[in-house]
């Protein structure tokens, strides 16, 4: 981290990951499989109970944050799990305050809400280039801690989580991107401009982590060189905050619809 000393680098979130960490195919495969069911009785107890959740992710370009939410949405059915992918803003929020396009994309009761990027974009990009003045930036960090907790009080669960890689990682990516015919369309001039501000982004992203991770939103940062590793991690922390008190018991037919099907079926009552 160029222009650190030591002493800081020590204290830095991201440096104190083991970017080294690997899962092979087979257990992830095991893993998975097992994280998916746990998912889906996640989801019918919400849906159930009226609980709701919000899984937000945060990354470098090529982290993988899209791909990581496909293997948590294939599991779940598609009613009560929306996604949002978020871009700039267009004209009709530009001239609204920045957390309105996320206030309506809350989750309803029973549902949960995944967001690919999020209103922290406003102490990310728009910090790093500038389309947010810096008292804008700074007072964000306040209606962001203040957002998040009006959400956990009115009984949404927040699971954030910052997908970190190295650079020698994200070029591998890129190239593997520019060379697949597939995949080509990921590639963004963004992508390559952002890289150029490597450290800018850095030092953004560790005071996020710092003025926002609370006690009822904390930041979960998750070493992303291998992608399977980082999956798996992450469900694993998704159940874990999500099935945390909540009877993951499959429910009971009312008794309307068990009459009905004793009797379609002859059952034994």
């Amino acid at each position: 981290m160029s222009g650190k000393s030591k002493k800081s680098a020590k204290k830095s979130a991201l440096n104190a990951l083991n970017m080294d960490q690997q899962l092979e195919q087979k257990p992830y495969d095991k893993q998975l499989a097992a994280l998916h069911e746990k998912l889906r009785l996640i989801q019918q107890a919400y849906m159930y109970s009226g609980d709701s959740a919000v899984i937000l992710f945060e990354g470098w370009d090529t982290a993988g944050k899209g791909g990581t939410i496909r293997r948590i949405t294939s599991a779940l059915d598609p009613r009560s799990v929306k996604v949002w992918t978020v871009s700039a803003p267009r004209n009709y929020y530009l001239e609204r305050h920045y957390l309105a396009r996320f206030w309506e994309r809350l989750p309803p009761s029973g549902a949960i809400s995944i967001f690919d990027r999020s209103w922290y974009g406003r102490v990310l990009v728009e910090r790093v280039e500038e389309f947010a003045t810096p008292a804008q930036w700074r007072r964000a960090y306040r209606e962001i801690n203040d957002f998040e907790k009006s959400l956990s009080d009115n009984g949404t669960r927040i699971v954030k989580f910052f997908l970190h890689i190295t650079p020698e990682e994200q070029l591998r990516r890129f190239e593997k991107r520019l060379r697949d015919p597939m995949k080509r369309w990921k590639l963004q001039y963004e992508d390559f401009r952002n890289r150029k501000r490597w450290g800018d982004y850095e030092v953004a992203i560790e005071e996020m982590l710092a003025k926002t991770s609370t006690r009822h939103a904390p930041w979960h940062v998750i070493p992303a060189n291998d992608k399977k590793f980082a999956r798996i991690t992450i469900i694993k922390q998704i159940c874990k905050c999500l099935s945390a008190g909540v009877d993951l018991e499959p429910r009971p037919l009312d008794e309307r619809t068990l009459s009905e099907a004793r009797e379609l079926f002859n059952l034994e009552p």
